[in-house]
């Protein structure tokens, strides 16, 4: 059995995170969306909050598991012995910072993990999880952008009734 892990804060996830999400569950026989709990930033939804609106998203998809994991991603993969990671790019400036992850994991881990890029549809591609927080903020339009569940989700973490 094919297996990768597609590894991300996805605070919040959008439909780019999702068009990655079913693209890649078509090509692998199992799918880890594995949820980054990093320490080091204030997301705006918990680990756990963003681990059970990825389900929510993903609940079609069955040969997709939804976790979260804290540390380094080439350990976690390690302990799932999965040797695929799945990255999606939207433009050029993406390539050169995920290549660079991408050598480093698999420099780490002994070349026991690579990296497959995907390129995210176009219509996704001007997407970002940092943008939909800041136009939501605003109390912007974000249906283009997120589920309508996600977006309620967050204009509530900003206090907004948007009925």
């Amino acid at each position: 059995m094919k297996a990768a892990i597609y590894p991300g804060s996805f605070d919040p996830v959008t439909y780019g995170h999702l068009d990655i999400i079913k693209r890649s569950a078509e090509i692998f026989d199992e799918l880890i969306v594995g949820v980054l709990n990093n320490k080091a930033k204030t997301p705006l939804f918990s680990v756990e909050e963003r681990v059970k609106i990825l389900k929510e998203a993903t609940k079609d998809l069955p040969n997709v598991k939804v976790e979260s994991f804290t540390g380094l991603l080439i350990d976690y993969a390690r302990e799932k012995d999965i040797h695929v990671s799945v990255r999606g790019l939207r433009a050029v400036t993406d390539f050169e910072y995920e290549l660079q992850i991408a050598q480093t994991n698999r420099q780490l881990s002994g070349g026991s993990l690579d990296t497959m890029f995907l390129t995210t549809s176009l219509e996704y591609a001007y997407l970002s999880s940092s943008s939909v927080k800041e136009i939501a903020s605003f109390n912007g339009d974000i249906s283009q952008c997120v589920p309508d569940f996600v977006a309620r989700l967050i204009y509530e973490k900003y206090g907004i009734n948007r009925q």
